[in-house]
């Protein structure tokens, strides 16, 4: 099986920190630029599990920089180039300390509030009587919190704004910017025959000017239906056919894991990792319409530092 890259620690010229998520490893440098590299670590319920997925990162980055590339014209954005098939080289941004997560439909962790009797989801009130994968009247926006460690939690635009996470201002800036990339994105996964059902953006600012920044309608950050059944699966409420990370979590869930206090990840065996990855590559084509190529694992570090040296130069 192609190797996995789990585990990073460049020293990049003009390098001054490096932050460690649980899946990017972001090098932060003097020259107001980042070098964001998506490694194959897989997390699901905040925790980063065991083993890599081969694959994962390029896909990741691959999908992000079309999608980036494709919306420019709606927002500007952090990305400069992609060296690698597995790294962006972007502006350095101020993130904002929340992400904008907005949902077409009442699926994934919504429906599991909704179906224990919450009716109010980051201070927006849902009606009685919907039903699991239902689409919204019109999408909804439900923040989190930005955390660095820990679980994002769930937080109001009321709250946002009364806390000075966001001013009012830019948080007006940042939900138009949110509807109309969800907008955009849902018209090119319709093209595609797909649903784009829920999703989340990163903001972040540079001489006070917003950026879009992160990643943007990959698998880890977005849900897709297949739009071909959705009517009909809806109808007879089967599960629908999707491409997302929900199938990593609905895995987790069977086999008695949510990320909660005691509760052990189940074992990741080589042939699950690769239909993991199987799935991944199967959505980056889906998404894109573009064959996957898949490229060389055989010394990953050295073929990343090779590549965003020559792009530092």
């Amino acid at each position: 099986m192609a190797q996995t890259l789990v585990r990073t620690d460049f020293q990049f010229p003009h390098q001054d920190h490096v932050y460690h998520g649980k899946v990017r490893d972001v090098y932060f440098l003097r020259s107001e630029q980042v070098a964001m590299i998506a490694t194959d670590r897989i997390s699901a319920f905040d925790v980063v599990l065991p083993k890599g997925i081969p694959y994962k990162g390029q896909v990741l980055n691959q999908i992000a920089t079309y999608f980036l590339e494709a919306t420019r014209d709606i927002v500007p954005n952090w990305l400069i180039s992609a060296p690698d098939p597995m790294v962006s080289l972007g502006l350095r941004c101020e993130p904002f300390r929340v992400e904008m997560v907005i949902r077409g439909y009442l699926t994934g962790s919504a429906w599991r509030a909704y179906k224990a009797g919450e009716r109010t989801l980051c201070g927006i009130q849902l009606p009685d009587g919907m039903r699991e994968n239902e689409a919204f009247p019109s999408p909804i926006i439900t923040p989190t919190t930005k955390e660095d460690v820990g679980h994002d939690e769930n937080i109001s635009r009321e709250e946002i704004i009364r806390t000075g996470l966001v001013s009012e201002e830019d948080y007006k800036q940042l939900e138009a910017y949110t509807y109309a990339l969800f907008k955009r994105g849902q018209e090119m996964a319709r093209e595609r025959g797909l649903i784009l059902v829920d999703t989340k953006y990163e903001f972040g600012k540079k001489d006070g000017k917003i950026y879009l920044i992160d990643e943007i309608h990959t698998p880890d950050s977005s849900r897709y239906f297949y739009a071909e059944g959705y009517e009909e699966r809806f109808e007879r409420g089967e599960e629908q056919k999707q491409l997302s990370k929900e199938f990593v979590r609905q895995w987790l869930i069977k086999n008695g894991f949510q990320g909660r206090d005691g509760e052990v990840v189940p074992e990741m065996t080589e042939e699950y990792c690769k239909s993991v990855s199987d799935r991944y590559i199967e959505l980056y084509e889906t998404v894109t319409g573009r064959a996957f190529v898949a490229e060389p694992t055989d010394d990953l570090t050295a073929r990343i530092e090779r590549n965003v040296l020559a792009a530092l130069k």
